[in-house]
């Protein structure tokens, strides 16, 4: 049966083997690393951030969970949007590059 550690157990885990801090990282913090550098523009969004945050938030009650859901509701929405334009603007590329290369016959 897996449990959870507690933050004591974690700390004495952490102080006894050296370097298991970077194998152990929690996803939280991976989230949270991967949200700054999205918004400072230096790293790409990533909804599975956006979502582990919302989990941590919900769970830690700093979030309550229909509110939640509207933010994770927003941002799926923002990303469909924002696919479906890269896959026309994709579409788009694709047909100027062939109209380009085809060869064109002088009469």
């Amino acid at each position: 049966m897996v449990s959870e550690l507690g933050g004591a157990q974690m700390s004495t885990l952490l102080e006894s083997l050296p370097g298991i801090a970077n194998v152990l990282r929690s996803p939280v913090a991976d989230a949270l690393v991967g949200l700054i550098r999205a918004g400072a523009g230096i790293g790409d969004f990533s909804v599975e951030d956006a979502e582990e945050m919302v989990r941590y938030a919900t769970r830690r009650g700093l979030l309550d969970p229909e509110e939640g859901e509207r933010v994770l509701d927003d941002v799926h929405q923002v990303q469909k949007t924002k696919s479906s334009r890269g896959s026309k603007k994709t579409k788009a590329a694709k047909t100027s590059r062939s109209a380009k290369a085809a060869p064109t016959r002088k009469k």
